[in-house]
């Protein structure tokens, strides 16, 4: 076990962790060069299209030092704000961790976020200032900024270059000399945490794990703690660029067991894995439970496919594990998904998973948050669905979750930032200057406030420098009304929503203008409301295609133009009544948009 490092790589978005990472599996000579490329880690073709980590990524290197052979194990870790429950299951199989902060940025919000759970979990922190071969580097201002944040002095930070490799070799021999080896019992029973599972269609569920007491051997039959299923390791091998087989992983080893196991339900990522004959008392403590803060309605856009959207979801959630559904029908759009998400760049991201790794295209419905409602019965409802709410007079009141969202900056952009939060119902609750130009503002906000929109807002009036992060504080009163969106006289229950009170009319007016212009023509004119209750707040209209039915009319008297004119109304009026409104998936994700 001496002979062992687990340490996981956590930064900020775009601060160069997997480049990191490619050099790191350079200088051990784990990959051929023919196998070497930019971010190699990021296998999904989205990662590497959008430059972003989504999932994260373990790899198995072998680095030589005084010597002796130690095996490193590397955990490559998402940055985004949406992806932070990728982190927090790195950091719970880790013994130590580079924070890694860019020399031309700074310290931003997920670099503080990122270094408190890895202080949580009480792993060993080596500072590394990436970048350092750019012009705009500033590497005294922001090695201070690093001092500061977690009490080092200027000579521990390891100052490299990801890019060009400078100063990557006395990183490798850090990681030996400072992250400490796993303990564990090797003779106790076989205690294992499953930190990320994939689905193969031919060989079934590969399970992830961290081997923390015992070992685990190909054959051995083992059991899943938690959902107490058994079953027989059929292969047992550690985790290189591809799956490499071995006979046994040891303690503290992190590997992947494949056991034939088809069905996806069975296989809970932060189980713990035990023998069936001498099993271990207790599961495996201090893995975080997921908290999905975004929910929206997923529809297969054929509804003979709801069996077959229902197994692409199982599979799907194997590979991301803070992704959740449960089933609901809606009045237009037929039988479907309720899906909880971690945030709009997260439901982007599994939108577009799920029609190119499954090529399933679905209809996703407004995003909203989860909302408490209490009775005049005296009871709690938790609603995701603005359809699931009781009638207005059974209702006391709401209450809506708060985050407390922090936004670091340069301090340029002080003015247009706190204008954005308190238009956003914000309260500013501390702020304070990290440098004379960097300033940190902290509020208390509604997380539905930030769902719409916020993220681009924020980086678009900062001109991409300040950075946001947020955790949820709780849940507090709040005026919301349920506004309806009717099409020619119909609710269309996919586009309801729950809004503040004095948000409704400026929302439903823009929903009505968007959706006038994304409604194909009928024959028919088409009315847009937007309706708080019976009230009606806002409208707009579709105009019919209309035929000219007097184009025959060559002369004669204007009756005989008139009776045309007649018929083809009556014909209307008819039309209207039995005619029904198609809303495109276009107008779905233009709600999303509403600028």
């Amino acid at each position: 076990m001496r002979y062992i490092r687990n340490f996981c790589i956590i930064a900020h978005i775009d601060h160069g962790k997997s480049t990191l990472a490619d050099r790191l599996l350079e200088l051990t000579r784990t990959l051929g060069e023919r196998d070497m490329e930019n971010q190699v880690l990021d296998d999904m073709d989205l990662e590497k299209e959008k430059g972003i980590t989504i999932k994260s990524h373990a790899i198995q290197m072998e680095h030589v030092y005084k010597g002796e052979k130690y095996r490193l194990n590397l955990i490559d870790t998402p940055g985004h704000v949406d992806f932070s429950y990728e982190v927090s299951r790195s950091i719970a199989s880790c013994e130590g961790a580079l924070l890694v902060v860019d020399a031309t940025q700074g310290v931003q919000a997920q670099t503080i976020s990122n270094l408190y759970l890895a202080i949580d979990h009480n792993l060993e922190i080596i500072p590394v200032l990436n970048k350092i071969d750019m012009e705009a580097a500033q590497i005294d201002v922001v090695s201070d900024q690093i001092c500061d944040l977690i009490g080092c002095d200027p000579e521990d930070i390891f100052k490299v270059s990801a890019r060009t490799g400078e100063g990557v070799a006395p990183l490798l021999d850090a990681i030996v000399e400072k992250i400490p080896a796993p303990s564990g019992d090797p003779s106790a029973p076989l205690q294992a945490l499953i930190f990320d599972s994939v689905f193969n269609p031919f060989r079934g569920v590969i399970a992830y794990f961290k081997v923390k007491n015992g070992s685990v051997r190909k054959g051995d039959k083992v059991k899943f703690f938690n959902t107490g299923m058994e079953y027989e390791a059929d292969e047992t091998g550690v985790l290189k660029l591809s799956l490499s087989p071995k006979e046994q992983i040891d303690c503290g080893d992190v590997g992947y067991i494949i056991s034939g196991i088809k069905s996806a339900t069975e296989v809970k990522v932060g189980d713990t894995v035990t023998h069936v004959e001498n099993p271990c008392q207790e599961a495996i403590s201090g893995f975080e439970e997921v908290k999905p803060m975004v929910f929206a309605g997923m529809y297969p856009v054929d509804a003979s496919k709801f069996e077959e959207l229902r197994t692409v979801l199982e599979k799907f959630q194997l590979n991301d594990a803070s992704f959740i559904y449960e089933p609901e029908s809606s009045l237009a759009l037929g039988s479907g998904f309720r899906c909880g998400f971690l945030g709009l760049l997260h439901l982007e991201i599994v939108q577009e998973r799920l029609f190119r790794e499954f090529a399933m295209d679905v209809i996703t419905t407004v995003p909203n948050v989860s909302y408490k409602v209490y009775t005049t019965q005296g009871e709690v409802l938790d609603v995701h669905n603005p359809s699931g709410m009781p009638a207005p007079t059974l209702i006391d009141h709401i209450e809506e979750p708060y985050i407390r969202a922090q936004i670091i900056s340069k301090s340029d952009f002080f003015g247009p930032i706190m204008k954005l939060c308190l238009d956003r119902r914000g309260t500013l609750t501390s702020q304070h200057f990290i440098t004379s130009d960097r300033v940190e503002l902290n509020y208390d906000m509604p997380l539905s406030e930030i769902v719409f929109g916020f993220y681009d807002n924020l980086k678009t009036i900062s001109k991409g420098y300040a950075s946001f992060d947020y955790h949820i504080t709780g849940y507090r009163p709040a005026r919301l009304v349920r506004l309806d969106i009717l099409l020619n006289g119909e609710p269309a229950d996919a586009l309801s929503t729950l809004i503040h009170e004095d948000n409704a009319y400026d929302f439903g007016r823009k929903m009505c203008v968007k959706l006038k212009d994304l409604i194909p023509r009928q024959q028919f004119d088409i009315p847009i409301q937007a309706a708080i209750g019976a009230k009606i707040i806002a409208r707009e209209t579709v105009k019919q295609v209309r035929k000219d039915v007097t184009a025959k009319c060559y002369g004669g008297d204007i009756t005989r133009k008139r009776k045309l004119l007649e018929k083809q109304k009556e014909g209307k009026k008819r039309m209207r009544q039995i005619g029904t409104v198609q809303v495109p998936q276009s107008a779905f994700m233009a709600v999303l948009k509403l600028d």
